[in-house]
């Protein structure tokens, strides 16, 4: 296996030289017409692998919509990059008065791009759509728990939640609507959409998506921003290369990332990641219902070797499935260590024939490696794995009508650890929720209702070390590493810093 594996890298890296070299002349300076592109009047170009499905903040879900439609709205709430906790964002203050009730004092003087002032009716009214099965927002499961919503006054509103919910003001980074847009029939380009956040959208084409500094909102960005789609990496390289662009974060594989750092003017900023890689586990049926196989596979991954090669140590082994350093995670957790004996042991101790499984895996080069590389160390402890490559929609289609057996994902922002209860829990199971692995344990459901509800950092801590202990016991997933945030950046984007969660509100602090 560690030929095999050791080529496959050789190979990645060797190919991408090549490609460099071809396209701009191995290793010399960019054309000056490419250079002359990037001009201090030029938006800042940031890099990605896919459009954004929708920039309609009702209705978005995936992670280049999510983080394109935070530049351009704003909610009551955002994460603190530091601290991963939530802090105020258009409230100047949220106040908890009982267990039920949550005070917000919102900012005063603040207007929308298109000039109408922010009042508390926007708040009362965008919740309210949020909520409304006539609007069908995506995120309604969100707002759920809340009861009621009222003006107070023009800057004040008071929430009431109908039983316990811990989470309320991290769940109040959704965004704010202009009342009179709140229930608008869903706009696809967000282009009608007023906005609050340090963007407002300048155009929208296939392929790039053009952002100016707003007018009002929340504080206006200093440069305009053009997020561009370029589905093959070796393209995104040559972009970078050449000059033609200026941000690709988490764009370029770890392997390949030493053939661009130093050159051209590019150079490399990284954060540690608040983010997991995983194998979702179909756990209700087959052989993978018995955990020993599940402990058998956490057990036949060499995390470390897989990290420090694939990843270009640009990762963290993961023992737990929070990441180090978040305010919830175990202080001193169990390994999960990496010992193809025990492995092959747990094996013959089931007594049955070695199970034949299916991984399915993004298209993605990188991904796919990893699969493989994972499929060939679980193949020298006697499981016989098919690595499947998919695109995405094809891929989260069979994940939840339930078509697989292992899958590699990322949960790409693991800020509030109350997201695993629509992973992992019961009441959760596709259409319901992404509990794709069919997980149904009455102890789990417990813990993880029991943090939903439970206020009080140290006390949810607790919790969430307990649902911690029952997942590294039965393995309903296994966590594979939590990644770093790697961006790598032009002269002109250096001031650009990865946050742990991969948003990208550091592009409003870039100058021109």
């Amino acid at each position: 296996m560690g030929l095999r594996f050791t080529t496959n890298v050789r190979r990645l890296k060797r190919g991408f030289t090549l490609a460099i070299g071809v396209a701009v002349g191995c290793g010399r300076p960019a054309p000056a017409e490419h250079r002359a592109a990037t001009g201090p009047s030029a938006p800042i170009e940031l890099l990605v692998a896919n459009d954004a499905e929708t920039l309609d903040p009702r209705f978005v879900t995936d992670a280049v919509g999510m983080r394109a439609t935070r530049l351009i709205h704003a909610g009551l709430s955002r994460v603190d990059p530091e601290t991963l906790r939530p802090v105020p964002y258009l409230a100047s203050s949220l106040r908890w008065t009982d267990g039920l009730t949550l005070d917000v004092t919102l900012r005063e003087g603040l207007r929308f791009h298109g000039g109408a002032p922010f009042t508390a009716e926007d708040v009362v009214a965008t919740l309210h759509a949020f909520a409304s099965p006539a609007v069908g927002s995506r995120h309604a499961s969100t707002v759920e728990p809340i009861a009621s919503v009222v003006a107070r006054g023009p800057f004040e509103v008071r929430i009431v939640l109908r039983r316990p919910h811990a989470t309320l003001i991290s769940d109040l980074d959704l965004p704010i609507l202009r009342r009179d847009q709140a229930e608008a029939p869903p706009d696809p380009t967000g282009a009608t959409l007023d906005g609050l956040g340090p963007f407002e959208i300048a155009r929208v084409d296939r392929g790039e998506l053009l952002l100016r500094p707003a007018r009002s909102g929340v504080g206006p960005a200093l440069s305009a921003v053009a997020i561009r789609t370029v589905h093959d990496e070796n393209a995104r390289a040559l972009r970078l290369y050449s000059g033609r662009a200026d941000i690709a974060l988490n764009g370029i594989s770890p392997t390949l990332l030493p053939a661009l750092e130093g050159r051209a003017g590019l150079s490399l900023t990284t954060a540690p990641g608040a983010n997991l890689t995983y194998l979702v586990v179909r756990v209700d049926r087959g052989a993978l219902a018995d955990v020993r196989l599940r402990r058998a596979i956490s057990l036949g991954i060499d995390r470390r070797t897989l990290t420090d090669s694939l990843f270009g140590r640009r990762a963290d082994p993961a023992d737990t499935v929070l990441p180090r350093g978040h305010w919830a995670a175990l202080r001193t957790p169990a390994p999960l260590a990496f010992d193809p004996e025990a492995a092959r042991a747990l094996m013959k101790a089931m007594g049955v024939a070695p199970p034949r499984l299916t991984l399915l895996t993004s298209t993605d080069r990188l991904r796919v490696t990893v699969a493989r590389t994972i499929a060939e160390e679980l193949g020298d402890v006697g499981v016989a794995v098919e690595v499947v490559p998919l695109e995405l929609g094809t891929l989260i289609a069979r994940l939840n009508a339930g078509d697989f057996d292992l899958a590699s994902l990322q949960l790409p922002e693991l800020t509030e650890p109350n997201v695993l209860r629509v992973f992992l829990h019961g009441a959760f199971i596709p259409p319901s929720g992404s509990n794709r692995g069919r997980v149904r344990d009455a102890e789990l459901d417990r813990l993880l209702d029991l943090g939903d509800a439970t206020p009080g950092e140290a006390e949810r801590a607790a919790v969430y070390g307990q649902v911690e202990r029952r997942l590294h016991d039965e393995l309903f997933i296994i966590p594979l590493w939590h990644e770093d945030q790697v961006a790598v950046v032009s002269e002109r984007a250096r001031a650009f810093h990865p946050s742990p969660e991969g948003r990208w509100l550091s592009l409003a602090s870039l100058p021109p």
